[in-house]
């Protein structure tokens, strides 16, 4: 297995964990456990927007949300990422259609998938933030997105194993 296959089966893992997501209704989507301000949904969509949006300025690729933006209908609030949103900002985000989180998140991280495929070991080691110590290169930024969305994928897992108990 080479590195970029290594990427392509990380990519793969937050889509095959909200497959496995028990089918919620609306109102379990969309509840607060333990008065949360992230809903299942919210978590849902934002691991799919932290990916499209971050794999956008990676790529220079458009965000897929144009595609999927509508379908949502959740106005401005949808276009944020998602990163520092207070309660109030958290709690616009309601989405009813659990398929629709699915496939959001599963277009964006075979985009990553996509991307990741193309690039070499001299283009995943190029450093492309230098505001951090040590300064994150084009691998170990696709590695963190990845990895949010997994650790989000599992939140959301948790919260349904709470509320479907």
């Amino acid at each position: 297995m080479n590195v970029t296959e290594l990427i392509q089966d990380m990519a793969s893992r937050p889509v095959a964990a909200a497959e496995q997501l028990p089918r919620l209704s609306a109102a379990q989507l969309n509840a607060h456990p333990g008065n949360h301000p992230n809903s299942i949904a919210w978590l849902l969509w934002h691991s799919g927007r932290e990916v499209d949006v971050q794999l956008s300025h990676l790529s220079g690729r458009p965000e897929l949300w144009a595609d999927f933006r509508e379908s949502f209908g959740l106005g401005e609030v949808g276009d944020t990422l998602g990163y520092g949103h207070d309660e109030d900002e958290a709690g616009e985000v309601v989405v009813e259609d659990q398929e629709l989180l699915t496939d959001y998140l599963r277009a964006t991280l075979e985009a990553l998938s996509g991307y990741a495929a193309g690039l070499r070991a001299k283009e995943l080691s190029e450093v492309i933030d230098h505001s951090w110590e040590p300064a994150v290169t084009r691998g170990v930024r696709l590695v963190s997105i990845i990895d949010d969305a997994a650790q989000h994928v599992g939140q959301a897992a948790y919260a349904a194993g709470i509320l479907t108990r």
